[in-house]
């Protein structure tokens, strides 16, 4: 049973998760000079400098004698709220996997997030088009912007994939086999992604979280957002989040019917019926 989607809701959690968000990202400086002060005073006064430059309320005094003002801990402490409340208010849509379960709705939510920061990113190129070729006055952080929420949108992309089991497979021997051996298949493939996933981690957890995160590297132009700083650490996190959903996708479908694959069960009946009736056929 689907319930009705596209309700105002839908649209109002994954926002206000998305400005939240970005306030949160865009004044880490401060949380970090709150939660995580650097021993180093060089290091101390470069961020300092670095949160003095970007705060967007610098006529705002931070809380507790800190640096984050009452916006900066306004932000943070709505992120999860609405995270959770976005979560529990999820509407599954007729053409998303059906078998969901409640633990998918983080998976679920994001990729409403992922919609949302679609939007936005479409919304800033054509922004940047209308200043530079109306007016020619052409901005100086909209493409900067547009790869920073592009990042976002291909990675919480990956997660969204995973939980609707539309990533690349290859079926050729897997149809082919008995549902016993699917399984071990389907047992290597999720042990080599969690393998993956705790190497990459394991591996370059230094460089990105203490050289590019704790030292907030900036990207180096007019505009200058904190890209290194914010992507790569989340592309470890998604990638965490990843391995987690393919586990819980392995125990969910571990007692389903084993499904045969084809050009036939890639087409969608109602996309078919939309399709003849635009062109008279019913």
């Amino acid at each position: 049973m689907f319930n009705k989607t596209g309700s105002l809701r839908e649209w109002v959690y994954p926002s206000a998760f998305f400005i939240c968000g970005a306030w949160v990202l865009w004044h880490m400086p401060a949380y970090i000079l709150d939660f995580l002060p650097p021993s180093s005073e060089s290091l101390f006064s470069q961020i300092s400098d670095l949160h003095r430059i970007k705060d967007w309320t610098p006529e705002w005094p931070g809380l507790f004698g800190g640096f984050a003002d009452p916006i900066d801990w306004l932000a943070l402490v709505l992120m999860p709220v609405i995270f959770v409340l976005g979560a529990r208010k999820i509407q599954i849509a007729h053409m998303e996997y059906p078998h969901w379960r409640n633990i998918d709705r983080t998976a679920l939510f994001l990729g409403r997030v992922t919609m949302i920061l679609i939007l936005a990113m479409a919304s800033v190129m054509l922004y940047e088009v209308f200043l530079r070729y109306i007016f020619e006055n052409p901005t100086l952080w909209a493409n900067e912007l547009t790869l920073w929420i592009a990042g976002y949108v291909f990675l919480f992309s990956g997660l969204y994939a995973m939980q609707q089991r539309c990533h690349i497979r290859i079926f050729l021997f897997y149809d082919l086999v008995p549902r016993w051996l699917q399984h071990v298949f389907d047992v290597i493939s999720t042990a080599l992604l969690v393998m993956f996933t705790f190497f990459l981690v394991y591996g370059a957890f230094y460089q990105v979280f203490y050289i590019k995160f704790y030292k907030w590297e900036m990207f180096g132009t007019a505009f200058d957002p904190p890209i290194p700083a914010t992507v790569q650490p989340m592309i470890h996190i998604v990638f965490v989040l990843i391995a987690i959903q393919a586990v819980l996708n392995l125990i969910a479908d571990w007692n389903l019917e084993p499904e045969k694959h084809g050009i036939a069960a890639d087409v969608d009946e109602d996309d078919l019926a939309a399709i003849k009736r635009g062109i008279g056929e019913a």
